[in-house]
């Protein structure tokens, strides 16, 4: 398949099986396709939005599975992402409440550089392809390529037990960070990566690196949100029953990338009109993205809604 010509998000990283070991079931593993921003890409292609992945899979059975069901998505996967020896996989592990712990086989070391065209008006990365080398630093450098024509939007998403030490992991994410305009993080993302720094304390040093959102989750205690022009708020959850938390960060981060994109803000020249938006369309975004991710958790698995559903 060509490459994109039309504008579109592009979304760089992983995409891998995710195999479920579930807490009730434990002898009966279920094999799912995942990654975050294959679940982000999976996201915007099932809202209606144009979406590619620049990613790395083997031509293998589990390559495969990913790529139909990612196209049946109506996501776009670079022809360069099919290089990969073998198709990685994350072991996930649902306890009672359905929070998943993982274990990975991971093999991040797509070509480079990464093809960044122009017609990518929204560039989301994050999570392990943004830390494991020889990977990371392709997509660092496809993000600081990419921002001179794009929207940069990044997802720290920490895996702990791949991404080593927290101390060294935080100075490569906030390199990240610098190149990014919204940011989407976790409350136990920033508890891991900094030893339990304030939250409060943590987002005014990012805002200083220049995004222009950043936006904190929380689980089940909603979201913490902030701009670089002053904005501060908190949003509550909705009241829905959890099924299991798999793929929920990665749906708020496709929900407000939905909600960008249907404002018009997208492609680098859509910056400074970021920097400065009201607070009225700082909730605005922030709702879709909740309104997606609470679907995304109220059944299994990394499936989130079709834009019909949210109609």
């Amino acid at each position: 398949m060509t490459q994109m010509s039309h504008p579109h998000v592009l979304a760089i990283g992983e995409a891998l099986i995710d195999v479920v070991i579930t807490h009730d079931q434990p002898d009966s593993p279920i094999e799912i396709p995942g990654g975050s921003p294959a679940n982000v890409a999976l996201t915007l292609g099932r809202l209606g939005r144009p979406v590619e992945l620049a990613t790395w899979i083997g031509r293998d059975e589990r390559g495969r599975l990913i790529d139909f069901h990612l196209s049946d998505s109506g996501v776009h996967i670079t022809d360069a992402s099919r290089g990969a020896t073998h198709t990685s996989t994350a072991l996930a592990r649902l306890d009672e409440h359905g929070a998943a712990s993982y274990i990975f086989d991971l093999e991040w070391a797509p070509t480079g550089p990464i093809d960044v065209p122009d017609t990518a008006q929204i560039i989301e990365a994050g999570s392990i392809s943004a830390i494991i080398e020889p990977g990371a630093s392709a997509v660092l450098d496809a993000l600081t390529r990419g921002r001179e024509h794009a929207l940069v939007c990044f997802d720290p998403n920490a895996r702990p037990s791949i991404m080593g030490d927290p101390e060294a992991t935080l100075v490569s994410i906030e390199r990240f960070i610098a190149l990014s305009d919204v940011v989407k993080v976790s409350d136990e993302d920033i508890e891991w990566l900094t030893g339990g720094a304030p939250i409060d304390d943590v987002v005014e040093r990012w805002l200083r690196l220049g995004p222009s959102l950043i936006v904190v989750t929380c689980g089940k205690h909603g979201s913490l949100v902030a701009t670089s022009s002053g904005v501060r708020f908190t949003k509550t959850p909705g009241d829905v029953a959890v099924v299991d938390t798999v793929g929920a960060g990665d749906s708020f981060m496709g929900g407000m990338i939905d909600a960008l994109w249907g404002m018009g803000l997208r492609g680098a020249g859509a910056r400074e009109a970021l920097r400065a938006l009201p607070e009225e369309q700082v909730r605005a975004v922030i709702d879709r993205a909740s309104a997606v991710s609470d679907v995304t958790v109220s059944r299994k698995g990394a499936n989130p809604p079709w834009a019909h559903e949210l109609a």
